[in-house]
């Protein structure tokens, strides 16, 4: 074997050929795992964490449904009634709002009032949770109404296990309760690194709300 080392040329096509094994061998078991996958029906997304993002991602799988001219569904649990990017938009294209309209639980301070309201939240969205039309719907932030104990848990996750077939639904919120995480079929964990706001950044219009 010769000790002189491999021109450039040569060392790229080996390269080449070893990615190109690596791809063949990852196409192999993505393409086995695809086949695997038998059951079409709609799933149940928790998206929790201490991290930003987690309503945003719920937005965006709304609004990649509503680009397959599918139904969907918001119910805004927490949230007042300040403007909201992605509420203000998706409501021009059609998608249903209901917002829980209190605001944060350190603003309102009542209890009694908040649990009221969350009571209305859930109720429309137990009417959405009967369409059979609706590919998607989004609980936001429903994940603080079971913790707060706001709404009663075992008929939140009666009428979650019970929703029509086709319909996914997307919950967010941090501290998801361990029974919502062990009824999920998808369930992502979003964890802080760096925050800006921590920094005394103001949060920015169009990029935080």
């Amino acid at each position: 074997m010769s000790d002189k080392p491999l021109n450039t040329d040569q060392s790229t096509l080996d390269i080449n050929a070893e990615h190109k094994a690596k791809m063949q061998q990852q196409q192999a078991i993505v393409r086995e795992r695809i086949k695997a996958a038998r059951e079409n029906r709609g799933t149940l997304i928790v998206i929790t964490g201490h991290g930003k993002g987690k309503s945003t991602s719920g937005f965006g799988t709304i609004t990649r449904a509503l680009g397959y001219d599918y139904k969907t569904a918001v119910v805004q649990f927490v949230k007042g009634n300040w403007p909201c990017g992605e509420r203000d938009l998706l409501k021009k294209l059609g998608v249903p709002f209901h917002v829980m309209g209190t605001g944060f639980t350190w603003d309102t301070q009542d209890r009694e009032k908040d649990i009221a309201a969350a009571k209305l939240a859930w109720q429309a969205s137990k009417e959405f949770l009967a369409d059979p039309d609706i590919h998607v719907l989004l609980l936001d932030e429903l994940t603080y109404m079971l913790s707060y104990e706001y709404l009663d848990l075992d008929e939140v996750l009666e009428a979650l296990a019970n929703r029509p077939k086709n319909m996914t639904v997307v919950v967010t919120g941090r501290d998801a309760h361990p029974r919502l995480v062990e009824l999920a079929d998808t369930v992502s964990e979003v964890q802080p690194v760096k925050h800006a706001f921590e920094a005394g950044i103001k949060a920015r219009k169009g990029v935080d709300w």
